[in-house]
């Protein structure tokens, strides 16, 4: 189906400005880590919670972690209501689930995370464009705060100070991190942040944070997902009934990269003084 446009109107802020983003940590009380994320008027809930046991297919001796995500519009996030997938994700759903948790899996090691299995649930409260970049950069933030929580209670310890079973098993009390231990451990376990930020061509010019109007006239609309180190993980770019230049194609990265450096830096600040 064609993509319906109904133009632009008056925009409140320039062409390369991002949406204000607001954080609200520990928004629920159950979920190992959790937070508010809001992105202009795109909110999500961000909920961490660790399983009992590692996947069923994981080897029965793993030492390693897994880190799974889920994604939900939720019925009243969007102007008429978004049925419940009742019946299990739809393609979009499933598309954007695995985006998410690939983004996630791109900056962390799971051998030294442990034999952990996380998941991390996105729910859109609110849906004003970017919803699937929103999720990772919030998704991000919550998984550092879980990992540094699973490292203070001694969950997850660096893989060379680990027991054995055998060790277990005689008694042996299991080591515990100091503050400097403990730091060095998360910067092992998540190396780098990862966040996520659209971008597209809307009547000829290059718009970065895509909200619903842009996105609903965009000729071309990309949503890019970074490492803090600079390294891509992946880039989604698509011409709506339309085509884009090279030289297009970097100025949309170069605005996407711009961007998303902001965004780290929100996210370690925000992570700054939080246990």
């Amino acid at each position: 189906m064609a993509k319906v446009k109904s133009g632009i109107g008056p925009m409140k802020r320039k062409n390369n400005e991002m949406r204000e983003i607001k954080v609200q940590i520990d928004y629920t009380q159950n979920a190992l880590a959790s937070l508010v994320y809001s992105q202009g008027d795109t909110m999500v809930l961000v909920c961490v919670t660790k399983a009992d046991s590692l996947p069923r297919w994981f080897p029965r001796d793993a030492q390693r972690g897994w880190v799974h995500a889920e994604y939900s519009l939720l019925p009243g996030s969007t102007n008429t209501r978004f049925r419940r997938e009742r019946n299990g994700a739809k393609g979009r759903t499933m598309e954007i689930e695995r985006l998410v948790a690939r983004s996630l899996r791109a900056a962390i090691d799971l051998e030294e995370l442990g034999p952990v299995a996380l998941t991390i649930d996105c729910d859109i409260l609110n849906a004003d464009g970017g919803t699937r970049c929103a999720s990772i950069t919030a998704a991000s933030i919550a998984l550092r705060l879980a990992i540094r929580r699973l490292i203070s209670s001694g969950e997850s310890v660096p893989k060379s100070k680990r027991l054995t079973k055998e060790e277990i098993r005689k008694g042996e009390t299991p080591v515990e991190l100091n503050e400097q231990d403990r730091k060095d451990h998360e910067r092992t376990v998540m190396p780098n942040d990862v966040a996520a930020l659209s971008v597209g061509v809307v009547d000829g010019k290059v718009w970065t944070d895509l909200d619903y109007s842009l996105d609903s006239n965009a000729d071309v609309d990309m949503n890019v997902v970074m490492t803090s180190s600079g390294q891509f993980v992946e880039v989604q770019g698509t011409g709506e009934e339309a085509t884009y230049s090279r030289d297009e194609l970097d100025e949309l990265v170069d605005a996407a990269v711009t961007g998303i450096t902001k965004i780290h830096k929100i996210q370690s600040e925000i992570l700054s003084g939080s246990v």
